[in-house]
């Protein structure tokens, strides 16, 4: 519990947690003050003009940061991968093309087990782009463009564990990588088609993605008798029936909720144009489920139909449908 918690150690832990917070920032705010942002956009231009892919390289935490970084490119439009550079002298040179960037990270600039990588882009004349605080070292000298980390030593109190270095570092790539997104224009779509598992998977899913096609939407003429509609909605068990005029196009709707409120001893002998809901609220495929799904609360609905450019109906989707895939 807290209050047994020894102050003194408690207070010592906070300044610690300050100093490292308050060194960060400070490493932070040297990267945007000092880094060249001219050979920031010659390096996202060879990135975004790279007929291959983009690979990242570092040894240690570096290459911690590294594989992060690949990860983020590959996730947001731009193919990339990560090279182990020991592994790299073992075979995995061929990996790499000459159609291909490679980005290699070395706090230092000297880190040996970039060498074989480093003479192999030199040999073959592949792009080479360094991340280093040293830009007269090895991997700086070797770069086709460099792109400097602030030299702020590190909040660890030895300054010598890996701390501002690879914040640092962190931010380097998340800058390239959203600046590969602008330059690019990729949506949230195109983010839905690489992250269709987890959280990240609902929240960006589409109504196309969810939606009942074919022979399981409940669609029938808007001339249609009252006996077919009811079998219509039982049939297909969507709580929903959809109608379309002689073109195909959507004109009408009821629910099972519209029937019992209207519910007569002549009801069999209306037909559905006259007693359905004209000019329902629909979407379109491409809309967001997430959205839909808000339409639903707002307009106090459980079915919206999708229609296509035409205004005709492809498929229909039920609250249920949302809610159990993980919509919110």
């Amino acid at each position: 519990m807290l209050d047994m918690i020894n102050q003194s150690v408690l207070e010592k832990d906070k300044q610690a947690a300050y100093n490292t917070v308050d060194s960060e920032i400070e490493t932070l705010v040297k990267l945007k003050n000092s880094l060249d942002y001219e050979s920031l956009t010659k390096a996202l231009d060879l990135m975004q003009n790279s007929k291959g892919r983009i690979i990242i390289s570092g040894m240690g935490k570096s290459g911690h940061i590294g594989k992060k970084i690949a990860a983020s490119l590959a996730s947001t439009g731009t193919p990339s991968f990560f090279v182990h550079p020991a592994e790299a002298s073992h075979g995995d040179l061929g990996m790499i093309t000459e159609d291909d960037v490679v980005v290699a990270i070395s706090n230092s600039g000297e880190s040996k087990e970039l060498v074989d990588i480093i003479n192999y882009c030199k040999r073959f004349g592949i792009t080479l782009i360094s991340i280093t605080k040293n830009k007269d070292s090895s991997l700086g000298k070797a770069g086709d463009v460099v792109l400097l980390l602030p030299n702020n030593g590190e909040a660890c109190p030895l300054g010598l564990a890996p701390t501002n270095s690879t914040t640092a570092t962190l931010v380097l790539g998340d800058i390239l990588t959203v600046g590969l997104i602008e330059r690019k224009g990729f949506s949230k779509m195109d983010f839905n088609d690489r992250h269709p598992g987890g959280k990240l998977g609902s929240i960006l899913q589409r109504v196309s993605d969810l939606m009942h096609t074919g022979e399981d939407m409940p669609i029938l003429h808007e001339n249609a008798g009252m006996q077919s509609v009811l079998l219509e909605i039982t049939s297909k068990r969507l709580g929903c029936v959809g109608f379309i005029n002689d073109k195909g196009i959507l004109t009408g709707m009821l629910t099972d909720g519209d029937l019992r409120r209207c519910l007569s001893a002549s009801i069999l002998d209306e037909k559905a144009i006259n007693i359905m809901t004209k000019n329902p609220k629909t979407v379109t495929p491409d809309t967001l489920a997430s959205e839909a799904l808000n339409i639903m609360n707002t307009k106090k609905i459980t079915n919206l139909f999708a229609l296509d450019a035409e205004n005709k109906p492809v498929g229909v989707i039920h609250i249920h449908d949302l809610l159990a895939n993980g919509v919110k």
